[in-house]
């Protein structure tokens, strides 16, 4: 489906993450992406015309403050709060103000200051927006001292184990291959390779369910990228080599509640139906797509999104995995980068520390990641509560 203006993506740029406590502060991390982007895209602040800055913990207008240690330019700032599918979501209004031809460039920046431990609520004096996802889980799944992020993903797992006789391991193999493709990551935090094995091993936050190595941690750090269209790339001499083929936002169904499983609790409708429609737009299949970064939050939603991303067929993932079908060799590479297992999840970055990571693969800048031959790239970005961004790059 062709659109009047394709936005075409023209640079990008990334703090390396790192632990809570251990990071600049927000706003600096932020000014550093920005800045990184702008060099990349080889471009100056002031031909920016909107800014759609993304981070979920923080007072109202971090993004101005972010940016104006780039410039003060009196542009239009727009913050953005969407869990933790909030990256792609400033980079999807960044999209669509140029497709639109509202703007002929947009930036679209996200950061994270995070505090160490599970993630949680800010604000207890009203009621959570996870209320109906928290009674729905206590009923599926129980387990009320485990944090809850872990129940709704290790549910969601649990639930593909029970159906479909899926092992533990299975998840083991995923961190595993998660931390082989770190390893050849230079802003991966976790860069150690681990086997299997070493996963099974490590601390039980589940029985029978989850190891510590099978969740990604919160981290501190921040990703950016400049869009634009293919006439401003020309008029200034910028990049046109990478564009949004399609992209789509989905939101949650009656499914979610209605199906009583944890999968859909999760999302996995909500991704199905985002990955539908852009395949559908950009008239394409799953089968040609060649290099992919998914929302691996936990090594269980690293596994139900191959099967809602339609990577391989329902109840088929863990033959998927053990097939070594998700690498290097195989059909697909899934998080070259190395995944949030492998660089923690600083919740308004991640999805454009994706964008950042695919760019680079479809430049045939990823160096020891590079995928042969990537034209196509799908990214998959997911938020709780909820909102799901999957977006599809193709080489131009």
């Amino acid at each position: 489906m062709e659109r009047r203006n394709k936005a075409y993506v023209t640079g990008v740029g990334m703090v390396p993450f790192q632990k809570p406590g251990k990071s600049e502060s927000y706003d600096i991390m932020a000014a550093a992406a920005t800045r990184a982007a702008l060099a990349d895209a080889g471009l100056d602040y002031d031909k920016v015309q909107q800014a759609y800055v993304g981070y979920v913990y923080g007072d109202s207008t971090c993004g101005q403050r972010s940016l104006y240690r780039v410039g003060m330019t009196g542009i239009p700032v727009l913050n953005v709060n969407n869990n933790c599918s909030t990256g792609s979501s400033a980079l999807f209004l960044a999209r669509q103000a140029v497709e639109s031809g509202a703007v002929e460039c947009a930036l679209a920046l996200g950061f994270e200051q995070m505090q160490p431990g599970a993630i949680g609520a800010m604000f207890h004096d009203r009621i959570s927006p996870f209320a109906a996802f928290d009674e729905e889980t206590d009923d599926l799944v129980g387990n009320a001292e485990i944090p809850l992020a872990l129940r709704y993903f290790g549910g969601a797992g649990k639930a593909h184990m029970e159906e479909f006789g899926t092992t533990l391991e299975t998840f083991a193999k995923i961190r595993a291959k998660a931390s082989r493709h770190a390893a050849k990551n230079p802003v991966a935090l976790f860069r150690q390779e681990v086997t299997a094995d070493d996963v099974m091993a490590a601390q039980v936050v589940w029985p029978g369910v989850m190891t510590k190595l099978m969740a990604c941690p919160p981290t501190c750090g921040a990703a950016a990228a400049i869009i634009c269209s293919k006439e401003f790339a020309d008029k200034h001499g910028l990049d046109s080599s990478v564009r949004i083929a399609a992209q789509a936002m989905t939101t949650d169904g009656p499914e979610t509640f209605d199906a009583h499983d944890m999968r859909e609790v999760v999302g996995f409708s909500m991704a199905k139906r985002a990955a539908d429609q852009v395949y559908e737009a950009a008239g394409i299949g799953p089968e040609d797509v060649d290099v992919v970064e998914l929302h691996d939050c936990f090594a269980h939603n690293e596994l139900i999104t191959y099967e809602a991303l339609g990577l391989c067929g329902r109840g088929d993932a863990a033959k998927f995995v053990d097939d070594g079908d998700n690498t290097y060799g195989g059909k697909y590479v899934t998080n070259p980068s190395g995944g949030l297992l492998s660089k923690g999840h600083p919740l308004g970055a991640t999805g454009l520390a994706q964008c950042t990571e695919l760019v680079q693969q479809l430049r045939g800048q990823a160096d020891a990641r590079q995928v042969d031959g990537a034209r196509l790239a799908l990214q998959h970005n997911l938020g709780l509560g909820g909102a799901c961004v999957t977006t599809l790059y193709e080489k131009a």
